[in-house]
């Protein structure tokens, strides 16, 4: 490892304690850091990296770190890069997970969180808001959302979430494509390998179907019924982190109940607070899930370690196999418009997972306040979401 890689990790252990606020602000802080200051990649190479990375499934600001990290070094920087990111946020949620269990039934640690779990659900509200702002801007996608909506509340069941997405990007990709983009599509896959996309696809659906071919009467089913569960909604994130919770609160707390309402916010606020990847929050899923079904430290450990490696795995897959011919796959028009259908889909999967956050609010007029202002402060300030997360735990120490 060379000189300039060694600065690059150095930085790269800099990103990883100061990277606040999700994935946009994330591109800002590797715009200034990584291409002005230090001339790792150039301006295009990273929007385009960003933009690669919205179009894949998967954590978008992992995906974007892990390339500029490819364009540097290669595959073995591009891995080191990745555990360096993800490592500390992940074991400060694992600790997170294990110390909940130690004090959920101490009646001062509830009151003290009582503030954070409505101030949670105003932050899920403003990342609904602003994807709705941004996406639905035309009828089909203001209906595919409308139709996600509708369809996962009456199913409420984590299979019609992967139909649900490829639903949206067929119909959207069908309406927006034009005939000679078609013609544009035929050249460029005539120029790649076959075998190495078959390859590629088997590895992501083999690991995908591995929850279904375990028994779980086995002593092992559970942390690889895990592993599965988060791998395959790795392979189904667009968007990153904001369209995580709905697929999360869904499957996890909804329709097989591995954790509580209030252990869902818990730890979704906490992770709001930390610098980082915003996917570690399946870290503290993983951890509690394992405490919940009587795993001790040891198996939260292992759910937390199963949860992180199974939901980063698909986007780590893809985003080292695709660089090197972005320059090809970006000039495929079907590829392009099929994002706008799965994204309007995803606001969908979001004001569903809003609505079911709402509900056990009941008749509590002050989680419906708190809530509220949450959101407007987030709308109308420069107030970041780790500041409103610390208020709301002050909040909870005061009164």
């Amino acid at each position: 490892m060379n000189k300039r890689q060694l600065i690059f990790l150095r930085d790269v252990v800099f990103y990883t304690f100061t990277a606040f606020g999700g994935p946009q602000a994330h591109i800002a802080v590797l715009l200034r850091e990584f291409v002005e200051k230090r001339g790792y990649i150039t301006e295009e190479e990273l929007m385009e990296l960003n933009a690669l990375s919205q179009v894949l499934p998967g954590p978008s600001s992992t995906q974007t770190l892990v390339g500029i990290a490819w364009k540097v070094g290669g595959l073995y920087l591009a891995l080191v890069t990745f555990f360096i990111w993800i490592l500390p946020s992940a074991t400060i949620m694992c600790m997170a997970a294990i110390s909940y269990k130690m004090f959920a039934d101490k009646a001062k640690f509830t009151e003290i969180l009582r503030f954070v779990q409505p101030i949670a659900v105003g932050i899920v509200a403003y990342a609904t808001y602003t994807f709705a702002h941004k996406f639905l801007k035309t009828q089909v996608s203001t209906m595919l959302a409308i139709g996600a909506l509708i369809a996962t509340l009456i199913l409420q069941n984590a299979y019609a979430f992967p139909l649900l997405v490829l639903l949206g990007g067929i119909i959207s990709s069908a309406l927006e494509t034009q005939p000679h983009e078609n013609e544009l599509r035929v050249k460029l896959f005539s120029n790649v390998n076959p075998k190495k996309v078959t390859y590629f696809i088997g590895i992501l659906l083999l690991f995908a179907a591995m929850g279904a071919l375990v028994n779980q009467t086995s002593p092992f089913s559970l942390p690889i019924r895990l592993f599965e569960n988060f791998y395959r909604n790795g392979i189904l994130i667009f968007g990153g982190g904001q369209v995580l919770v709905p697929l999360m609160y869904t499957e996890f707390v909804e329709a097989k109940h591995y954790l509580t309402n209030s252990e869902f916010l818990s730890g979704y606020a906490l992770q709001q607070a930390l610098p980082g990847p915003t996917f570690s929050f399946t870290s503290f899923l993983g951890g509690i899930t394992m405490g919940n079904k009587g795993g001790g430290i040891t198996g939260q450990i292992i759910g937390s370690a199963v949860a992180v490696i199974g939901i980063n795995a698909p986007g780590l897959i893809l985003i080292l196999f695709i660089v090197p011919f972005w320059n090809d796959l970006k000039k495929i028009a079907r590829i392009k418009n099929s994002l706008s259908g799965i994204n309007a889909v995803a606001v969908g999967f979001m004001a569903t997972a809003l609505i079911l956050l709402v509900r056990p609010f009941g008749l509590n007029w002050m989680a419906y306040l708190i809530m509220a202002g949450a959101f407007l402060l987030l709308r109308f300030t420069k107030i970041k979401t780790p500041m409103i997360i610390i208020i709301g735990i002050a909040l909870g120490l005061i009164f």
